[in-house]
């Protein structure tokens, strides 16, 4: 009877230090940079997005022209450090039309990429 004792004891103690057991960080999805989505523009190619960005972890099933970034974080430690950004672009005609999410797009994101620069050479 004292061995039982003594051992449920043991255990319900050992059962309080369960917050010392170590629990890993789990990050998932795509994790962007506030850089990466600066030199995006509009007027990219598909390839080009990809190449800056990388591969989406959705395309939408219904549109393919619909690309969703999705980063998550969970925190082993607290869930204060806990945290979740997503970014969605548009294409129409293969070119990226719009972007939107928890990034702040760049002032040249409206400018068309590969826009040749007009020079006024009325010098003739």
């Amino acid at each position: 009877m004292l061995l039982r004792t003594a051992i449920i004891t043991i255990a319900l103690s050992l059962s309080a230090c369960s917050s010392w057991v170590y629990r890993i960080d789990i990050p998932q999805g795509n994790y962007l940079e506030q850089k990466s989505i600066d030199k995006i523009q509009m007027g990219m190619t598909k390839e080009q997005v990809k190449f800056v960005l990388g591969s989406p972890v959705i395309v939408d099933s219904f549109d393919n022209d619909t690309w969703n970034y999705i980063y998550r974080f969970k925190s082993g430690r607290s869930t204060t450090l806990d945290m979740q950004k997503r970014f969605t672009i548009k294409f129409v005609d293969d070119k990226l039309f719009s972007a939107d999410g928890d990034f702040d797009l760049s002032e040249n994101f409206t400018t068309p990429f590969n826009t040749p620069i007009s020079t006024d050479n009325s010098d003739s």
